[in-house]
């Protein structure tokens, strides 16, 4: 079974300022701890990055930017998407494909947004995935603190299944990559 890591939307206007997520850098500690064990057996990691007109995430704006602190390496595929869905117009697929990927470990920023909707494309693609329980992150919505958000999301995902594939929800630390 080919894996990959997904990281998505570890950007600096998500991790600082008005828009920082959730214990940010306890997750981007595990993101880093995943991306380290991805590399070193030789599995493709991928950075997902959005962007949008304006000033939060304009492509090249330093909020567009990888946030600081998160460890990436030259070899690190990119992707670039401009809706919550990182399949949708982009070339994660085709990327996934060439690699013969039928695995996906998923983390990063935001889990009620991109995370959801990303690990729900997965599973409709064929993918397994095994979301990172505690390495992806979002903010207090209005209705509920993040933290809630978080652990309901975790909860709601690893019920899903799809007819070939499956969700799995768990800690960094039981991630076999």
């Amino acid at each position: 079974m080919a894996t990959a890591l997904l990281i998505i939307d570890v950007q600096h206007a998500l991790c600082t300022g008005e828009y920082e997520c959730f214990e940010i850098k306890r997750v981007i500690e595990n993101i880093n701890d995943l991306s380290t064990r991805a590399r070193d057996a030789n599995i493709p990691v991928i950075l997902i990055q959005h962007e949008e007109k304006g000033e939060l995430l304009q492509h090249g704006s330093e909020g567009w930017q990888l946030a600081e602190g998160l460890e990436t390496s030259s070899h690190d595929l990119r992707v670039r998407k401009t809706t919550p869905d990182s399949f949708y117009q982009t070339n994660l697929l085709q990327l996934l494909k060439h690699k013969d990927v039928d695995r996906l470990i998923i983390c990063g920023l935001q889990t009620d947004y991109c995370v959801n909707a990303t690990v729900r494309q997965a599973l409709t693609q064929g993918y397994d995935v095994v979301l990172a329980a505690d390495a992806h992150s979002t903010v207090d919505n209005g209705n509920l603190a993040a933290e809630d958000i978080i652990a309901e999301h975790n909860a709601d995902l690893a019920h899903l299944t799809g007819p070939v594939a499956r969700i799995d929800v768990v800690p960094v630390s039981d991630i076999r990559v």
